[in-house]
């Protein structure tokens, strides 16, 4: 399996690419696309999916232009209400690439349509399974519930959101 993280230090954000059998995913990919593209073909990928894990408010993603030059999906939470070309994942919703197998979590709380990615590695089942959870975990933190709140859903209703999330979904993969 292949495994890169991309940190983009300004902006604290990090993406991804996992690869596996030929055949490549990127996690919430930055503005400057290049570097997926580069990396890829030095590889020997293809990206065929491309995957956000929220909708971002706070860097401009890649996403649309890393998806057009590689011919690839982009992949977003069923909740999004995205105006862009997505495939919809509800909660338990699962993908298979290669040697790679993608579990969907919904995790709406720091936005409606947050979701984490675990990944597996089915030719090593003993390699530790990752988890991607976009900006609704961190080391020592969560992501803000109140950024999103509206008339129709508080910053106290997203935060219980958020905790179920943490609590009932998150932790039960341990």
């Amino acid at each position: 399996m292949f495994f890169k993280q991309y940190y983009l230090p300004c902006l604290s954000h990090a993406s991804y690419m996992l690869g596996s059998e030929g055949n490549a995913i990127v996690i919430d990919p930055q503005r400057d696309i290049d570097q997926y593209l580069e990396d890829a073909r030095s590889e020997g990928l293809s990206i065929k999916y491309v995957i956000e894990t929220h909708l971002h408010a706070d860097f401009v993603s890649g996403h649309a232009e890393l998806a057009a030059r590689a011919g690839a999906k982009i992949i977003i939470g069923e909740n999004s209400q995205a105006k862009f070309m997505n495939q919809a994942v509800k909660d338990g919703d699962e993908l298979k690439l290669g040697n790679l197998e993608l579990k969907f979590i919904a995790t709406p709380g720091h936005t409606p349509e947050s979701i984490c990615i675990l990944a597996t590695n089915t030719a090593q089942p003993e390699e530790a399974a990752k988890l991607f959870s976009g900006d609704t975990l961190f080391i020592g933190d969560v992501g803000r519930p109140d950024l999103v709140a509206t008339k129709d859903r508080t910053a106290a209703e997203m935060a219980g959101l958020l905790y179920e999330s943490l609590h009932n979904k998150i932790m039960s993969y341990n």
